[in-house]
């Protein structure tokens, strides 16, 4: 089979070629997936500019979820058939048109939901998922403050906030995105600018800050954490301040903030009893069965379809992958095949 893949080397956006390649048949436990639309995470981003500490060394392909039509399995497989609709993660190779995945890590796609919508769901609403709940600890009545409140993580994190009964402070970088909050019932929307820790003292003026879906980094990071309540904890999952605009890495200026990033003394930890936790969802990747019990329990909350916020081609991807670096998106951006 011929299928269409991009690569690239990391360091530079305009990096990214498409190429025409072989692709064998599936191995035993592998299914073939003809994608149908690839979803874009801000991880990528960091992937693409080589950022991430788990970015692949020499040429690759990104892409870290998909939806797509089953077009051949392997003889282990039996959960699966050509045909089926599926959604999928992977750890890097997504921005393809086709791919062999471990069949484990493919999933039905919901009745009544798009293959765009689809590609919208696993990698946001797990991360969402495992960082409220396992990790957050959530718990009803709690205030929980979700950055990036108009993203695609962040809106299911405030559904399924809203779900387990916390009262939410969603942020966003610009008013333009307040209403889609207020659509959303985030209860408290606000923006993230000169006067954003003046209007939030005014919402934690009778209201204790439980839990923080950290994505800030640098001196919010901070600031956010020493307005946390006892037993108050910051989840940290991703750092768009070391995130600079263009086709490859600002290497003086993230220098330059990684010197006066935050340093949290642990043994201050234990004066106001609040934590800092990290995750990398390719924890989750690796551990297939818990990924599956998580997504049982999302299930059933019940919190509706992802929200698509912009459709591209394929052609179009490395713009898309532009569009999503600017910050200037809401919901989950789509490439379409």
């Amino acid at each position: 089979m011929q299928r269409k893949t991009y690569r690239l080397k990391a360091g530079n956006i305009n990096n990214l070629k498409l190429v025409e390649e072989d692709l064998p048949g599936p191995a035993g436990n592998e299914a073939t997936v003809e994608v149908k639309a690839i979803g874009l995470n801000f991880a990528d981003v960091s992937v693409i500019l080589g950022l991430y500490s788990a970015t692949p060394k020499g040429e690759f392909t990104p892409g870290l979820e998909y939806a797509g039509v089953v077009s051949a399995v392997g003889r282990q497989v039996g959960h699966l058939k050509p045909g089926d609709r599926v959604m999928g993660i992977s750890r890097f190779g997504g921005y393809s048109t086709h791919l062999n995945i471990d069949a484990r890590y493919l999933v039905p796609i919901p009745d009544g939901w798009t293959m765009e919508e689809g590609a919208a769901y696993l990698v946001q609403v797990l991360t969402a998922y495992y960082a409220l709940v396992p990790l957050g600890n959530l718990r009803p009545g709690m205030t929980v403050l979700v950055h990036s409140a108009a993203g695609g993580v962040g809106i299911l994190a405030n559904r399924i906030a809203k779900k387990l009964g916390a009262f939410t402070i969603g942020t966003v970088g610009s008013s333009a995105k307040l209403s889609l909050l207020k659509e959303e019932g985030v209860d408290e929307p606000i923006v993230r600018d000169e006067n954003f820790y003046k209007n939030l003292d005014k919402i934690l003026e009778n209201r204790e800050l439980n839990l923080i879906m950290e994505t800030q980094g640098g001196k919010m990071l901070m600031e956010l954490f020493k307005r946390l309540a006892p037993e108050g904890r910051s989840i940290v999952y991703s750092a768009a301040d070391f995130i600079t605009p263009g086709n490859r890495p600002n290497y003086l200026k993230i220098i330059w903030k990684y010197l006066r990033r935050p340093l949290i003394d642990p043994m201050k930890l234990t004066d106001g009893n609040r934590g800092i936790l990290g995750f990398n969802l390719i924890y989750l990747y690796e551990k297939i069965e818990l990924m599956h019990q998580y997504l049982e329990e999302i299930g059933r909350l019940n919190i509706g379809k992802p929200r698509v916020g912009h459709v591209m081609d394929f052609d179009n991807l490395t713009e898309a992958v532009r569009l999503l670096q600017s910050g200037k998106t809401t919901g989950k951006v789509i490439v379409k095949t």
